[in-house]
């Protein structure tokens, strides 16, 4: 009788570790398309992601680089002070976005240029980021301060 417990008790003991197993690779499997990771201009000159890789880009708006296409195309270029990279938007840009402010966008890098998707901007004077701001300092751009470095302007 007690063998028949104990084996017992490993067969649920297995059970669970396989419902387990299974339940957490069905929610990775879902959630693949919703996670998107942030990458600052300089990870992406250093190894640029694939063009089928949708993913977030944060870094400062570079100053004079803002152009206004026909229809709602903008084209801007995003800065973390070591790297640039080129940016494309069809839309309308939040109330806030300007050279020289932080933005997140989210989209994916074909032939070296980022087509965004979505634009997000800073919503007050004082907020940034997080990850634009760790990417800014790791640059040495920005100071604790929250002003930008002499290179930064």
């Amino acid at each position: 009788m007690r063998g028949l417990k104990k084996k017992r008790r490993i067969q649920i003991i297995l059970v669970a570790f396989v419902a387990l197993a299974g339940s957490t690779a069905l929610v990775g499997y879902a959630m693949r398309d919703g996670i998107n990771f942030f990458r600052a201009p300089s990870q992406i000159a250093e190894a640029p992601p694939p063009p089928t890789e949708v993913f977030r880009i944060g870094g400062l708006v570079e100053a004079g680089s803002l152009q206004r296409g026909q229809g709602e195309q903008i084209r801007f270029s995003v800065t973390d002070g070591g790297a640039t990279v080129p940016v494309v938007y069809t839309g309308v840009l939040p109330d806030l976005f300007s050279e020289n402010q932080g933005m997140i966008g989210t989209g994916r890098l074909v032939e070296g240029v980022f087509q965004a998707s979505e634009i997000l901007a800073k919503h007050d004077e004082s907020y940034m980021p997080k990850e634009v701001v760790d990417a800014l300092k790791e640059q040495g751009v920005y100071r604790e301060d929250g002003s930008r470095t002499a290179n930064g302007s």
